[in-house]
């Protein structure tokens, strides 16, 4: 039994993160196609009336537990309805319950199998390495780099060994500028600002290629963000 009920955790965990976004993908695929358009999700949240904050956080936490529900056009959507400021707090708020529900389903369904089949040896193996400077430094770059699964990672944080206070600052730094460009564009979108909007996506660009270019810089910056969070 003692054996067993770890099993049985981590398969009501995989259950979680693969059976329900498949039958959503497969079954339920309007839901996703619902949530694509920013027409139709602006018309969605405007039905709420000033109720629609309460249902955007809700299904930004949402996205980020179920992965496969779309959120470019919701953040786009919330820059829209909410300006940029209150948009960005909103999906902050989202993300970062999104972000502990996920990480503590994972860590209290799934670690105790992990150790199982992993043994001591290898368990304390990989303790020393996933609290490393350079895991954190990984985590937050994919976060940021656009266009890389992400919702995920919580997951796979919350089975390894990660501790959850820096696995959360260096998240949430990643997804902030992605989030917040989506949601500029937005508003820029509302006040029909498209030459503004374009310089927001070239700026992005920009960003991105130095970034790559600079990227030992970066690499050093959050070692040391690394030691603050961590000491």
């Amino acid at each position: 039994m003692k054996k067993a009920i770890p099993i049985i955790k981590l398969l009501l965990l995989l259950c979680i993160v693969i059976v329900i976004p498949a039958n959503i993908v497969l079954y339920h695929h309007d839901i996703i196609d619902k949530f694509e358009n920013f027409e139709d999700v602006i018309a969605f949240l405007e039905h709420y009336h000033w109720q629609s904050i309460l249902v955007y956080i809700a299904i930004q936490t949402v996205q980020v537990i179920i992965s496969v529900i779309p959120g470019q056009a919701f953040q786009f959507a919330a820059g829209y309805l909410y300006t940029f400021l209150p948009g960005l707090l909103f999906s902050l708020i989202g993300a970062a319950l999104g972000t502990f529900v996920s990480f503590f389903l994972a860590k209290v369904l799934g670690k105790d199998a992990i150790h199982l089949f992993l043994g001591e040896a290898k368990t304390a193996y990989y303790v020393e390495r996933l609290n490393s400077r350079r895991a954190y430094a990984i985590v937050f770059l994919i976060y940021l780099i656009p266009g890389i699964p992400k919702d995920i990672v919580s997951y796979a944080a919350g089975i390894s060994e990660m501790e959850f206070h820096p696995f959360f600052i260096f998240s949430m730094m990643g997804r902030l500028p992605g989030m917040a460009g989506s949601l500029l564009i937005g508003a820029l979108y509302m006040r029909e600002h498209y030459v503004w909007m374009g310089i927001v996506a070239a700026v992005a660009i920009i960003a991105f290629v130095a970034g790559v270019i600079y990227r030992k810089k970066l690499h050093g910056y959050l070692d040391k963000l690394y030691d603050k969070v961590t000491h």
